[in-house]
């Protein structure tokens, strides 16, 4: 059984999947080559925020550099990590890791040292939460939106309702899209292989995306491809400091304060979106959907209607089983499989999956509930 609420994944995770067909010869199991990394499998773990930094500082510790380093030593193909700050003013929840001061470039080191030394891919998802926060958790500065409009909810881990925001003015915008230029670079001294833009999820990239949050008239507001202005520019920034090989783009019609958020046309926005990409030379997409199998228009999921429009690498996730990605992977709907929960419960998944053995049951009061 699944429960969402207000982004955090609070209950038990039972196992009743659809099984590999092939077992351990299965597809999910090759090494494959995806922009300028050579994966041990075609699997991903899925970044989950799991607030194991220092408060404080935003630095790392030894268990960080372990729980990684678990999950590489195991045969992940791809590891994502949890969502990493880019400013102080990006935060949304207590103890969450950043990457904007030597110290906390200094302490990731560890991280990907450890995980290099198992032979495994990391990279950096960079995050900025937006209007999803409170000033007392952004240096008594209001939360950053595109527009003065506050979400409903109370801030995870934090039980405080989320503040109304500051409209940014195109100043900030300028200074952001240099933030995550440099998170990047920041990232790559940190010894990652590359980077992960958050764009979904209702962060703030996508608040700019959306027209629930984004009422400007500038040339960041308008229409769905106008609103896209932002993320085309975070885009071009990463890519250009860090490599497109090396830039992975997430992006979602899914809210984490309105999970039943849909774009009122599916196909034309994902058509909108992928030409964004394509118009910044992106090259590496991570479409998430809190249901992989959902079907939104003429019988096709989410991914395979990114896949209509995009011959270039997709990331697949939304609650996958292995069954499901193997068939996904074979038909090419998809080129990596990213699994989350089982990952936490299981540091050993691709193991269990090869040996056939059973998955340990995700438990929120056990293994801490996750963030999305």
């Amino acid at each position: 059984m699944k429960q969402a609420t207000k982004g955090i994944y609070q209950a038990t995770e039972t196992y009743s999947w659809k099984k590999l067909r092939n077992g351990a010869e299965s597809i999910i199991f090759e090494p494959v080559k995806i922009g300028a990394w050579n994966l041990k499998t075609r699997t991903a773990m899925a970044p989950m925020t799991r607030c194991f930094a220092d408060d404080e500082t935003g630095v790392v510790g030894e268990d960080v550099v372990e729980y990684y380093r678990k999950r590489a030593a195991d045969g992940v193909g791809l590891i994502i990590t949890e969502g990493i700050l880019v400013s102080p003013r990006a935060k949304g929840n207590p103890q969450v890791p950043g990457l904007y001061t030597k110290d906390q470039v200094e302490a990731w080191k560890k991280v990907t040292e450890a995980v290099h030394n198992e032979g495994g891919t990391i990279i950096a998802q960079l995050w900025h939460v937006g209007r999803l926060s409170h000033h007392e958790l952004t240096l008594g500065y209001p939360p950053q939106a595109p527009s003065a409009i506050a979400a409903e909810g109370r801030v995870p881990r934090f039980r405080k309702p989320y503040d109304v925001p500051e409209a940014m003015t195109v100043e900030d915008i300028q200074q952001l899209v240099d933030q995550f230029a440099q998170a990047g670079k920041n990232a790559i001294e940190a010894g990652f292989d590359g980077v992960e833009i958050h764009g979904a999820h209702g962060y703030l990239i996508d608040q700019f995306n959306s027209d629930l949050s984004n009422k400007r008239k500038d040339k960041y507001g308008g229409d769905l491809g106008q609103r896209l202005t932002l993320m085309k520019e975070v885009t071009k920034a990463v890519i250009e400091a860090v490599g497109t090989d090396r830039t992975v783009i997430r992006f979602s019609a899914h809210k984490s304060d309105v999970p039943t958020y849909m774009w009122e046309d599916p196909e034309e926005a994902i058509r909108t979106f992928v030409e964004a990409f394509k118009e910044v030379g992106a090259t590496l997409l991570h479409p998430s959907t809190m249901d992989f199998t959902r079907v939104l228009v003429d019988g096709k999921t989410m991914h395979q209607l990114v896949r209509k429009y995009w011959d270039g690498i997709i990331i697949g996730v939304g609650t996958l089983d292995p069954g499901t990605a193997e068939e996904a992977l074979e038909e090419g709907t998809i080129d990596v499989a990213a699994f989350g929960r089982p990952l936490i419960s299981n540091p050993d998944f691709i193991n269990r999956l090869k040996n056939g053995e059973e998955l340990e049951e995700y438990e929120a009061r056990k293994h801490l509930p996750i963030l999305i």
